[in-house]
């Protein structure tokens, strides 16, 4: 009988003990509730104590979590429709303001963060054009979402660490008329940039055309120059000569004149025998 009761007694021991202990893991954070109200909260990881039947835990995440919310669909500035796919990672910040804003429910949390992106998404789409948004301020976006989201979610006890649009895509009844509009943007840009290369080709052609006038009329004039110096020098120097001996002078141009006029074997010329031509054929000393 003694042996029963004592059993009974341990019994009631290890299930009061294993009532009364619990652990939090690393990766979780924990609320005490003492009938339904907070009594210890933000617990850290380890082995706790409570009273049995009168407390009880609550466990949360510690960790980054994931809101991977469905396609919305928003309309940018020119009133076209976009289809954007984005996630949002977030993790719980105040644990007691988390708990008595969503009583603790990670999806009643998310479902709020979810239409505050949305919103957040919708303001932003509105005022940037549909070429904005896909080509060069989607990061400026999220950005922006990131520091709004942050401050509408501190009556949450939670903290969006990023904000990421993963695709913009358009709604098939409107991406073709779209693709054209931005195929004739780009056709037209480059038109422009053929045209400026075309002015800048007739400018670079016009200046070397330009320098060429005036380098060759440059030459010329040196080219003139020159020959006009040596002409002078040459006629001072046929001068001395001519002044020196004239009948040496005279018979030289004879000689130079005979040279140019029969230069081929063919040349033919026909003169009266007495002519001055030939006035130093037939003479001798």
């Amino acid at each position: 009988m003694n042996l029963r009761i004592l059993g009974i007694l341990a019994a009631i021991v290890v299930v009061l003990v294993s009532m009364s202990a619990y652990t939090v893991d690393e990766r979780e954070r924990a609320i005490l509730l003492k009938l339904g109200k907070i009594e210890q909260a933000d617990i850290g990881p380890g082995l706790h104590w409570k009273l049995p039947f009168v407390n009880n835990v609550r466990y949360f995440s510690s960790q980054v979590l994931t809101l991977d919310a469905p396609p919305e669909r928003f309309l940018t500035s020119e009133k076209k429709n976009v289809i954007v796919n984005f996630f949002v990672k977030w993790r719980i910040d105040d644990l007691v303001t988390y708990f008595r804003a969503t009583r603790g429910s990670e999806a009643q949390a998310q479902l709020r963060l979810a239409q505050i992106i949305k919103d957040g998404l919708r303001n932003e789409f509105g005022e940037r054009t549909i070429q904005e948004t896909v080509s060069k301020e989607r990061s400026q976006i999220t950005e922006v979402l990131r520091i709004k989201a942050n401050e509408l979610t501190d009556d949450l006890g939670i903290k969006v660490v990023d904000v990421r649009i993963t695709s913009i895509s358009l709604p098939e009844e409107v991406s073709e008329s779209v693709y054209e509009r931005m195929r004739a943007e780009r056709d037209r840009v480059a038109k422009d940039f053929r045209a400026r290369g075309r002015e800048a080709a007739e400018r670079i052609r016009a200046e070397a055309d330009r320098k060429r006038t005036v380098i060759l009329a440059e030459a010329y004039r040196y080219a003139e120059r020159l020959r006009g110096e040596g002409d002078a020098k040459a006629a001072e120097i046929y001068a001395r000569a001519y002044g020196q001996d004239k009948d040496f002078y005279d018979f030289y141009r004879s000689l130079e004149a005979y040279r140019q006029t029969f230069s081929g074997k063919d040349d033919l010329i026909l003169l009266d025998e007495k002519s001055e031509f030939f006035r130093y054929f037939g003479k001798s000393k």
